[in-house]
């Protein structure tokens, strides 16, 4: 393993999401301030990187420490995140006649979720601008991973999640020593008391996209999935969409290991799927024109409280990669999510979060539909583990 790198980021600097204008990576910054959207990160990809620089790295997501925002490595809060398995899903595959099926497991990570990722990369780099405090509305996993990369650096950590949250997620951020606040609705009415408990801005307020960093590091989903393929890439990939970091982060990803030449020129990209719960489903009634936005969008809580996220400030970012992907929406339903986690586990071995059976039943209306060949490469994304969802889906798993 490399040590003491220092400086080793090729970041460039940020650019606004919406209209494009340049802001500086080395002071602090939230969101843009032409039109209040999210920064993204842009790296210098001009020079050769080889890729054969990661054969001896670790197992995380920083062994792609040069296209990640953090300038020295004394500053990196890491609890192990990334470098999650893909596996093989053979029996569902042989059920069902499908070509290739697979499964990124999320659910391995510090904190078990993908939100490790996010986090870590986010606290990090609240560490490198001298940031000691940090606060977070979530519905659920967010929060807990802030609450545990806080801890290990030392910051203060304010969590706000609405009380319907099942009970593990709340105990995990009392026993990493977090402030935690429970509000009756939904996380954009965990925003707004976010907005009044920080009202002197003296925390650093770690909201989906409101800050540059969670994306950084869920875009290491999108490099891993190349990696671990072999720099080749699957058909289609299903994400489960609540605020979507990680649907853009991929995505991202992509764009940055081609313009690197990490992958081939001319390789076709997946069509990517967001998938969300009937019961809040914001981007599939703006992508099918049921509103002009989200910005009103009224949703009610699901199983999968990661996708319980009414009004996405990354929207537009979503229906980007969906556009550019030639990808779609889908939206899953409570019985449906159920089932999805039952099959799952019966045939699989795994106990995944709601969210990650969303995005397996996803495939199989899609399947059904014809949108999706069964001779096509598929990657399902599960963000989760499904132990801390078992007040959601307790008594329920013996229901045909």
């Amino acid at each position: 393993m490399e040590t003491n790198i220092r400086s080793a980021s090729r970041i460039r600097n940020l650019a606004c999401s919406s209209c494009g204008q340049q802001y500086s990576s080395f002071e602090l910054q939230k969101l843009s301030g032409c039109c209040a959207m999210p920064l993204v990160s842009e790296y210098d990809l001009s020079e050769p990187l080889s890729k054969e620089i990661l054969a001896k790295r670790e197992g995380t997501m920083w062994r792609y420490r040069e296209l990640l925002p953090v300038l020295s490595k004394s500053n990196i809060v890491s609890l192990g995140e990334g470098f999650t398995p893909i596996l093989e899903l053979n029996n569902l595959a042989a059920k069902y006649e499908l070509s290739s099926l697979v499964l990124k497991d999320e659910g391995q990570n510090p904190t078990g979720s993908f939100k490790a990722r996010g986090l870590s990369m986010a606290i990090s780099k609240a560490k490198e601008f001298g940031v000691t405090g940090c606060i977070i509305p979530t519905a659920g996993n967010a929060g807990v991973a802030m609450a545990a990369y806080c801890a290990r650096a030392g910051m203060k950590a304010v969590v706000v999640m609405p009380r319907h949250t099942p009970a593990a997620f709340k105990e995990e951020c009392y026993w990493y020593g977090a402030e935690v606040h429970l509000i009756d609705g939904l996380i954009n009415d965990c925003a707004a008391k976010v907005q009044e408990l920080n009202a002197d801005g003296g925390l650093l307020d770690v909201s989906t996209l409101k800050e540059p960093y969670r994306l950084e590091g869920k875009k290491t989903m999108g490099y891993e999935i190349a990696e671990q393929l072999n720099w080749s890439l699957p058909d289609v990939i299903l994400y489960p969409a609540g605020g979507g970091t990680g649907l853009i982060g991929i995505w991202k990803a992509f764009q940055e290991l081609k313009a690197l030449g990490w992958l081939a020129s001319d390789i076709k990209l997946p069509r990517m799927v967001a998938v969300q719960a009937e019961n809040c489903r914001p981007l599939i009634d703006t992508y099918t024109g049921k509103q002009a936005n989200a910005k009103q969008y009224v949703g009610k809580p699901t199983i999968a409280n990661g996708l319980a996220v009414p009004r996405p400030i990354g929207e537009n970012m979503m229906l980007r990669v969906i556009q550019e992907s030639e990808g779609t929406v889908m939206g899953i339903t409570e019985a449906e999510m159920l089932e999805g986690m039952r099959e799952l586990g019966h045939r699989e071995g795994l106990f995944v979060a709601p969210e990650g059976a969303a995005v397996w039943m996803a495939a199989r209306k899609l399947i059904t539909s014809g949108w999706l060949s069964p001779s096509e490469s598929i990657l399902l994304l599960n963000t989760g583990s499904g132990q801390k969802y078992l007040e959601n889906v307790t008594g329920q798993a013996g229901i045909r």
